[in-house]
């Protein structure tokens, strides 16, 4: 019955897979591998942006929120807005003096090396789980699709996505990020016109349905200073205070999306990609929701029940409702997303474990060692970590919704790493002890937070960022160190 569909995602694998191969003659050097040798457009470095932001853990886990709830997960999405104009104003113009590779180069230059490796160490940790969770995301829907168990699910994708990534570098990243976004943005429209079509009354029915059951609520302006208050996840407050602190910290912290702002020309094009980016995502998200509160409609029409796990929902739909070729085509767009992430997640755990950790070390024993060597070990880098996300992906089954796993994760980690930098960026007398004591401290904080408390993850980010910032500058009025800032 499906044969049509199979062929045309089979087709669409071995397409952008030999895409991304392409750019291999491209990568003379580490700057080309781990940077695209920064001759990427800005609006190609901003769609590059929106599709790491995005994943699959956005494609499949955001529908299930409106399903079961409603439009309130968009009031996260206006915080990102902010976030993104304190990155322009702060992070970016520190990032364009000098020659970087990684967002943990500010830090050795700030406070020391010691500093680099715990932040660079904790973006590994970080990035390593959450991505985890976004490889269980893809194999569910290979698994959907194949019916194949979620190992060799994973391993496929995996494969496939490290192939292209393993020869092409950060150029094959951001040119097959581009490509596979307009695919599965398509895949996203496609469906919501299908599902409206296939709803008794249409387009009007869905929206007095939705209205009656307050499905297409936004806004929750309450606010209170009761425990019951932060255990929400979603409120206005929540989405312009949390969603802020989290996309400065994923944004303006983590290498996975550093690095594409570093890969821009020039300080002004980094700045034109980051905040045309969030026009994209916000588009996205409400699509996403769309498709989620039609397929609400369409269940209760239909006196159904979608299938479970939530996350299986809508790729399930498409694969037994959309016609044949069009349902190949949004399933392969949905894995477009999906492996848009892993390659940058794989070059961006690479470039972090080379620059930070192994080639500073190498240099100081070999100093006569060839940029030529370096890159190789990059590529041979980049497959080890394809190898510990395999592994994971399949730790990650027992995590629960694969969209909130993924952002509580990264909520926990985010606060010291992005109280640590504003340590760096917004104070002289902190220095590199001060600094140690504040990760270790906020880490700490965070971790109790998780463990005895009811606090939503939305939250979790200006929790550790403010345990972290108070800490170091506290210590810093006993500890007195002598500065290190540098603008080598």
């Amino acid at each position: 019955m499906h044969s049509f569909d199979l062929t045309v995602i089979a087709i669409y694998l071995i397409a952008i897979t030999w895409f991304g191969a392409r750019f291999r003659t491209r990568q003379r050097g580490l700057k080309d591998y781990f940077l695209g040798g920064r001759t990427a457009p800005w609006w190609a470095i901003s769609l590059s942006i929106v599709s790491a932001e995005t994943s699959t853990l956005t494609v499949i886990g955001t529908p299930p929120l409106a399903y079961a709830g409603n439009f309130e997960f968009l009031q996260l999405i206006f915080g990102y807005l902010l976030a993104r104009i304190v990155i322009s104003v702060l992070f970016l113009p520190q990032y364009f003096r000098g020659q970087m590779y990684t967002a943990y180069e500010l830090m050795r230059r700030r406070f020391g090396e010691r500093i680099r490796k715990l932040t660079a160490g904790t973006f590994l940790v970080l990035r390593a789980l959450a991505e985890g969770v976004r490889v269980f995301a893809v194999s569910i829907i290979v698994a959907t699709i194949l019916g194949t168990g979620q190992l060799i699910s994973i391993l496929v994708i995996v494969a496939l996505t490290l192939f292209y990534t393993f020869e092409g570098g950060m150029t094959a990243v951001i040119w097959t990020d581009v490509a596979q976004m307009f695919l599965y943005v398509a895949g996203a429209v496609l469906s919501v016109l299908i599902i409206a079509h296939q709803i008794p009354g249409g387009w009007s029915h869905a929206y007095d349905i939705l209205s009656s059951a307050h499905k297409l609520q936004v806004f929750d302006f309450r606010f209170s200073w009761t425990a019951q208050f932060f255990s929400r996840s979603y409120s206005f407050w929540a989405g312009i205070i949390g969603g802020c602190f989290l996309t400065t910290a994923s944004h303006g912290t983590e290498q996975l999306l550093v690095q594409r702002l570093l890969a821009a020309k020039d300080e002004r094009q980094s700045r034109a990609a980051l905040l045309s980016s969030w026009v994209v995502i916000f588009f996205q998200f409400a699509l996403f929701l769309w498709i989620g509160a039609l397929l609400f409609v369409y269940y209760t029409g239909a006196h159904l029940t979608p299938q479970q796990p939530p996350e299986s929902m809508y790729p399930r739909f498409i694969w037994n409702n959309l016609p044949a070729g069009l349902a190949g085509l949004a399933i392969a767009a949905i894995l477009a997303a999906g492996m848009s992430n892993l390659s940058a997640a794989l070059n961006a755990l690479a470039s972090t474990t080379v620059m930070d950790f192994y080639r500073p070390l190498k240099l100081r024993r070999e100093p006569e060692k060839s940029e030529a060597y370096f890159l190789g070990i990059a590529r041979w880098t980049t497959l080890l970590w394809a190898v510990i996300l395999v592994l994971v992906g399949l730790v990650a089954r027992h995590w629960g919704s694969v969209l909130e796993a993924g952002l509580t994760i990264a909520s926990i980690l985010y606060g010291s790493l992005l109280g640590v930098f504003l340590l760096g960026l917004l104070t002289k007398s902190v220095q590199e002890n001060a600094a140690i004591v504040a990760m270790i401290a906020g880490l700490a904080v965070m971790i109790g937070v998780k463990l005895w408390t009811p606090i939503a993850f939305t939250w979790y980010v200006l929790i550790g960022t403010t345990a972290t910032f108070a800490t170091g500058y506290t210590v810093s009025l006993f500890l007195k160190e002598t500065s290190h800032d540098t603008a080598s």
